[in-house]
């Protein structure tokens, strides 16, 4: 049992009954996370599972020595613990973001495995300002309310199927080095955080040179102000939505002509950006002055455009929303479970049989359904024009062999093969706790499954201050 932590009242916070794996890279953050868990899980749930999982990216030599040194730590505190290896090419652009979807992907499959509900991971108010500042610097002014600016919250889930907690983020990594210290534990120190041709070590150091701490407090207290703006508009958006949205057919929105009429044009342009997302596939909202360009359209009348991949055509009966039939996947063998266009999210039936994964020339392949088949697919449309109907349908997925369509998601014909479940785009990959008030209806309307719970208790409110 420790004698000594820093106030770390996030913890109790979250629900453990299903264990937790712990993200650990041998750093400080990371190792003081380890021990402050395994010890509050001593204390409050002795039987709940705990994991340890070391990621080595391959990128350093010395990443292999701090993942030995992390497991003879594990093995000392009785906590389990896996190495594991992101093998295969790496990228010469946009390492960074690449190593962090591995990252993420590779814990998901350890925590899933084990049947653990939770990862929680080491990011302190540290890495929060830098996060803020970085943003900060990209942003153009145009982003209403900020979202981008909330930082990092306090719990997202990834992949529609595993949740991520943050349980440091109002911790200062020196209140942790000293926790450490007194702990008498030693930890690894990563070049990579302090080279400078990486935007977040410039950050940092600019950040470490500010002695009066103004630009991390300035930075933090941003953080807190655009995640609670952030909240608040994605509510006034979820009602509009709520209010005015609907499903026609397969892979159609309908749009009550009344939300161009509005009185909340700010959440109104809002909903909009999100449900463009949500048809085209995209998972970065479209640009804010291009939609409320856009919106002003729809509010002047009938028009047809396209934008982030969605058309957006308006009728007499309502504002129709499918995705753009440019761009779309090519045939691919059928290769297990894939997140396709963005939009729909495929498993096959290999365990059944239904399905031999191969690329012969008579595999099976999904590709778009496209004009020719959509043509001959007996439709329903609720009230939506049939042309639109069609359009929408042949930009969904479909099973195909030896040139043939077998059936389009969704049908019988392709069910015996291939599970379909729609997408939250926008939200499909990383869903922030700020967005979940705002993703809940977005599932919905599409048909995806239901968001999984939050490990947080909804009651929590979101602190973004730093203890010392």
């Amino acid at each position: 049992m420790l004698d000594t932590e820093p106030d770390l009242s996030n913890f109790s916070q979250i629900d453990f009954t299903n264990g937790a794996l712990a993200a650990v890279s041998g750093g400080s953050d990371s190792t003081a996370l380890l021990l402050l868990l395994k010890a509050h899980l001593d204390r409050s749930a002795p039987t709940a599972r705990l994991l340890a999982v070391t990621i080595d990216h391959g990128l350093r030599p010395e990443a292999a020595v701090e993942a030995r040194s992390m497991a003879k730590l594990c093995a000392e505190r009785g906590i389990a613990h896996r190495t594991l290896n992101w093998s295969g090419a790496k990228p010469s652009t946009g390492l960074p973001a690449a190593a962090r979807e591995a990252r993420y992907r590779l814990l998901a499959e350890a925590a899933q495995a084990q049947g653990i509900g939770v990862i929680v991971t080491g990011h302190t108010a540290d890495d929060q300002a830098e996060t803020v500042l970085m943003r900060a610097a990209r942003n153009d002014g145009r982003e209403l309310a900020g979202r981008g600016l909330a930082g990092m919250a306090p719990a997202t889930l990834y992949d529609w199927r595993i949740w991520i907690a943050r349980p440091l983020l109002g911790v200062r990594r020196a209140a942790l080095r000293a926790f450490l210290q007194r702990e008498h534990v030693g930890w690894a120190e990563d070049p990579t955080n302090i080279d400078t041709n990486f935007e977040r070590p410039r950050i940092r150091a600019v950040l470490g040179e500010d002695r009066s701490g103004q630009r991390f407090a300035e930075a933090i207290g941003l953080a807190g102000r655009a995640a609670g703006d952030r909240e608040e508009l994605g509510r006034r958006a979820a009602a509009l939505i709520g209010e005015f949205a609907s499903r026609p057919a397969r892979g159609l929105i309908r749009l009550d002509l009344g939300l161009a009429e509005a009185d909340d044009t700010q959440a109104a342009v809002y909903a909009l950006r999100v449900l463009l997302a949500a048809t085209g596939g995209t998972a970065l909202l479209p640009d804010q002055a291009r939609s409320e360009a856009l919106f002003e359209q729809m509010r002047a009348g009938r028009l047809c455009a396209t934008l982030s991949r969605a058309v957006v055509d308006i009728r007499r009966n309502g504002i129709f929303l499918r995705r753009e039939s440019r761009d779309l996947p090519r045939s691919a063998p059928v290769a297990g479970t894939l997140l396709w266009d963005g939009r729909r999210r495929i498993t096959p039936h290999i365990e059944a049989g239904a399905i031999t994964l191969d690329d012969s020339p008579g595999a099976w392949l999904i590709a778009p359904l496209g004009a020719a088949a959509a043509a001959k697919t007996p439709i329903a449309g609720d009230g939506a024009p049939p042309s639109l109907v069609r359009a929408a349908l042949a930009a969904e997925p479909a099973l195909w062999r030896g040139g043939e369509c077998r059936g389009f998601a969704g049908d019988v014909a392709a069910a015996a093969a291939i599970a379909v479940s729609p997408a939250a785009a926008p939200f499909a990959r990383f869903l922030p706790c700020f967005d979940l008030v705002l993703a809940q209806p977005v599932a919905e309307l599409i048909g995806a499954p239901p968001v999984p719970a939050c490990p947080l208790a909804a009651t929590v409110p979101v602190d973004h201050g730093a203890k010392a």
